[in-house]
């Protein structure tokens, strides 16, 4: 199990689902949390679950969207908690399963908005405080989608490709710097957002398809991110790692 101890993380969309896995989980293992989401409850209750694991956490209210807002927002919690040491680019929204004739501008620009742009402009934000210590990591959460594909998910898997190519991208450029980047590109998992874009029949014949018999659960993923982030992988930036139960095998 790769230890956290002493390292500070931030990770974007943590106020459920999957982010607030990682935050717990990665608190467990002694990091401290900036916990960031666009619900003020949520962003709440993952900080008490950082805080009751006997580590710290400084929380973000923001949409990803207003940049500038955001990008201070991260500067201002990174002073208080006395610097950064992860980002984990984790928030996004679902595909909603639509069909390329239903997906209108609105759509289109909120998948590319929350997915690719608050990532870049996350990964902006922090950048000059792990370059300053020549030290970091990135943990960016792609998808199986953006791996293999979907129906009435185009938008999504697009967006997810961008993700990945951000990861071997910055991979490259922030090497000099000793940042590592990585991705995890996880199967599928019934969440809220999850559940938000497929019905229950479509559930239930997409576990058919799994070779491993089930979906894999959130924590299962958290396992991963913990791992790229910890120094069990010090020789590892550029790479991408899928979780999902078999359902996409591709080569690279």
């Amino acid at each position: 199990m790769g230890t956290l101890s002493g390292q500070k993380v931030f990770i974007t969309g943590s106020g459920g689902g999957m982010g607030r896995s990682h935050a717990v989980l990665m608190a467990e293992r002694g990091a401290d949390i900036i916990v960031h989401d666009i619900k003020t409850e949520g962003a709440a209750e993952t900080a008490e679950l950082v805080r009751a694991k006997g580590r710290k956490a400084e929380v973000i209210v923001r949409d990803v969207r207003e940049i500038k807002a955001f990008q201070s927002d991260i500067r201002a919690a990174v002073d208080k908690l006395g610097g950064i040491d992860v980002l984990v680019n984790n928030a996004g929204v679902g595909g909603k399963r639509l069909a390329i004739e239903d997906i209108d501008e609105a759509v289109y620009d909120q998948m590319f908005d929350v997915q690719v742009k608050g990532a870049f402009f996350a990964m902006q934000a922090v950048l000059p405080a792990m370059k300053s210590k020549r030290s970091g990591r990135v943990v960016n959460i792609s998808s199986i989608y953006a791996m293999g594909g979907n129906v009435n998910a185009s938008h999504y898997a697009a967006a997810k490709s961008a993700i990945s190519g951000f990861t071997k991208s910055w991979a490259r450029e922030l090497a000099p710097f000793n940042i590592k980047v990585n991705a995890v590109a996880p199967g599928f998992i019934v969440t809220e957002m999850t559940m938000g874009s497929n019905t229950p029949a479509n559930i239930a014949e997409r576990s058919k398809r799994m070779p491993l018999g089930r979906f894999v659960e959130p924590i299962e993923i958290s396992y991963a991110v913990a791992w790229l982030a910890s120094p069990e992988t010090d020789m590892m930036t550029g790479q991408v790692i899928s979780p999902n139960s078999g359902e996409t095998i591709v080569g690279y």
